[in-house]
């Protein structure tokens, strides 16, 4: 049995089940973050996007180290975007790892632990799916790499250029996926909105979505990291035109004083985000917008974070996650500006905004009493069953709760539900 750990955001997800896919057809059984580890080998796949994730991908590497020096495990390799980057280093530092392989190697990686395997490692080619996907729900990567230089950033410097995967190669997996039972799809990629570019120097994603929009079986489609600076307003006719594409959007802000925009080199200004939160708002009526937001960036003032404080309190952002800067080593921050706000006045901004954000999360939900909604069940927790709307992506985002006693439901069947009450983060409801 192979297990893999997989750390980090989705996209790192897609990684580790494309990977076990590879296992599975080459007749190696693998899940992926089982609830204890029984395999004779492990492989890890590291972050290595801030510093936090970075330290947790050490901690793991270090952890299944310690339990292969005392046999628990016979086999330990580390792949992904920490190894990518910091390959030598590790292996200098970590020498219990059999190997360490980049973010992309997975061919290489296949082939080792095929030769290593044991019998009780094998299975038959006509296996079942993989064990870790969700059978209703799964990510699509549609592209790998990115093209901004954001200053802050270093997923360029770890994933490479921009690349789009061929249309019909991702049309293709979502047949197959559907195939296999697969209902909800949340595409991914660093910078989706310039999906295409590479390719002939147009935005494709809006062609993209409308085809997989029209594959029978698409229940739900969720799109996920867009970019603000030249995006693609046709996009937004699809999504207001085809019911199974979510309204639903993950646009990364990161902050609204032009002053901090232009030194995280974002490429637009405070006007232009405005603008553009406006017309997402009156395109796609009662979408539900995402976003991230910095806070500590070099150079950011009293007046540039109480700027950040107003908008959103005007935007009214449904889902808001916020972070404080790390430096990362490499990228154009580390090099050209002094992390001069000190970590007790970044902890007490990011206290502050989400503060703010809570509130507005609050009354966004209470807004939710009474409405009817169609749900996925996602699993059964106890005395409840937890759902989502279109509104929420797994795992992230706030959960709608089901009284158990009131009806017997299936995980992976869609729903109609009435909304009843509401707490800060999630919701309570009753079958209608």
């Amino acid at each position: 049995m192979i297990d893999i750990i997989s750390l980090g955001c989705s996209k790192n997800l897609v990684d580790s089940e494309t990977l076990q896919r590879l296992f599975l057809k080459n007749g190696l059984r693998c899940v992926i973050d089982a609830p204890k580890v029984t395999g004779d080998t492990v492989i890890i796949n590291t972050c290595g996007f801030i510093e936090d994730a970075k330290q947790e991908s050490i901690d793991t590497i270090l952890q299944f180290a310690d339990a292969k020096t005392k046999g628990s495990i016979r086999h330990l390799y580390v792949m992904g975007c920490l190894s990518q980057r910091y390959m030598e280093e590790l292996q200098q530092e970590i020498p219990e790892v059999d190997k360490y392989y980049g973010k992309f190697d997975w061919k290489g990686l296949v082939e080792e632990c095929s030769k290593n395997a044991t019998p009780s490692s094998k299975t038959s080619l006509k296996a079942g799916k993989p064990s870790s996907d969700t059978k209703y729900s799964c990510y699509i990567k549609i592209s790998e790499g990115c093209d901004r230089h954001c200053a802050y950033c270093a997923i360029p410097l770890i994933t490479g250029k921009h690349q789009s995967r061929d249309i019909e190669d991702i049309l293709d997996e979502v047949r197959e996926r559907v195939k296999e039972g697969v209902k909800e799809f949340n595409v991914i990629a660093q910078e989706l909105t310039y999906y295409g570019v590479d390719k002939d120097g147009k935005r494709h994603i809006a062609e993209l979505i409308e085809k997989m929009a029209d594959i029978p079986g698409v229940h739900w489609i969720r799109l996920h990291y867009a970019y603000p600076t030249q995006f693609p307003m046709e996009l937004l006719k699809v999504m207001r035109e085809k019911e199974n594409v979510c309204k639903y959007l993950d646009i990364a802000l990161q902050h609204i004083s032009t002053n901090v925009i232009s030194n995280m080199r974002r490429n637009t200004t405070k006007e232009e985000t405005i603008e553009l939160i406006k017309r997402l708002r009156e395109e796609v009526p009662g979408i539900c917008l995402r976003t991230t937001v910095m806070v500590g960036y070099p150079g950011e003032t009293d007046e540039d974070f109480n700027e950040l404080i107003d908008f959103v309190k005007w935007a009214r952002f449904e889902r808001l996650g916020a972070f404080a800067y790390s430096e990362e080593e490499g990228t154009y921050s580390a090099e050209h500006f002094k992390d001069d706000i000190p970590e007790d006045v970044k902890q007490a901004r990011l206290s502050k905004l989400m503060r703010v954000q809570q509130r507005i999360s609050h009354e966004i939900m209470d807004e939710n009493i009474g409405k009817t909604l169609e749900v996925v069940i996602d699993r059964r927790e106890n005395d409840y069953y937890i759902a989502r709307s279109q509104y929420s992506s797994p795992e992230v985002d706030p959960e709608i709760l089901i009284g158990a006693e009131d009806a017997q439901l299936k995980v992976g069947e869609f729903y109609n539900v009435e909304i009843t009450d509401s707490e800060d983060f999630d919701l309570y409801a009753k079958i209608k």
